[in-house]
């Protein structure tokens, strides 16, 4: 499930959004917003069993695969446009983006990550993650409590009013969906060696309560890209395009999107 939103006046290039776990791409109205009157084309949709994807059974995928074919789709309808490509994910959105640069040959002019999960601040005790093993081979469909709150993603209190009142925001996880994130974010350090080299911005939230700042800024400073630059907020929770400092997060964002037009000789 995909849409378009089309910039004002001329594009310079076009932004494809991935969100996070549990949410959906209503949650990046402002974000969309901002992109297009900068001058830029917006594709985003919302993943397999989130948001309006019209799956029986919400927060759940069979693999982690699922997702990446779905942005690639994303990508290629992007490239209908023919202008520059860039991809921006966010948490696990983020994490989508690593496992894509890892494993498909896309034609992209730069990649944000927005605190990519690559660990978890609050990770499963040691019996519930063996359970998961067991659980995954014969219940793979069962669903727990995502344990995350709005509360622990962003100090903006406008967004957590929204967020209290949102039917479209996964409350339960299955056991194969946690399983499958898991191995995600293993592969995503075991593959460092495949990640394609696209310039890369690496934000992440300095007072992250989801994920683990640590273990994002190890495999930050891993990567093979030969162009990379990584960007703490010290005050901001997990959601940095929500946050209080959001006018100056996004102008941190475009700032590299438009350094990277201009590195490629790209006239806009």
């Amino acid at each position: 499930m995909m849409w378009k939103w089309e910039a004002e006046g001329e594009a310079k290039a076009v932004i494809v959004m991935v969100h996070g776990a549990l949410e959906h791409h209503r949650r990046y109205g402002w974000l969309i917003e901002m992109w297009r009157s900068s001058g830029f084309h917006v594709i985003m949709g919302d993943l397999p069993g989130q948001g309006l994807t019209t799956r029986a059974n919400r927060g759940h995928i069979d693999s982690f695969d699922e997702y990446l074919n779905e942005v690639k789709d994303w990508v290629h309808a992007a490239y209908e446009f023919e202008l520059p490509v860039f991809l921006l994910g966010h948490s696990m959105g983020g994490l989508v983006a690593i496992r894509l640069l890892q494993e498909a040959n896309l034609n992209l002019a730069g990649v944000i990550l927005s605190s990519p999960c690559l660990g978890l601040v609050a990770a499963p005790s040691k019996f519930k993650y063996m359970l998961s093993h067991i659980l995954n081979v014969f219940m793979p469909a069962f669903r727990m409590p995502a344990g995350i709150t709005v509360d622990m993603a962003t100090r903006n209190q406008d967004v957590r009013d929204a967020d209290a009142n949102d039917s479209l925001y996964v409350t339960k996880v299955s056991v194969r969906w946690y399983r499958e994130l898991a191995a995600a974010m293993k592969l995503a350090f075991a593959s460092l060696d495949k990640v394609r080299d696209v310039p890369m911005l690496l934000m992440q939230a300095g007072d992250d309560r989801i994920v683990n700042k640590h273990a994002v800024k190890e495999w930050f400073n891993q990567a093979p890209q030969s162009e990379k630059r990584y960007k703490e907020w010290p005050k901001c929770y997990h959601e940095i395009f929500n946050e209080p400092e959001r006018e100056e997060v996004f102008e941190y964002a475009k700032d590299f999107v438009l350094s990277q037009l201009k590195a490629i000789g790209y006239a806009y």
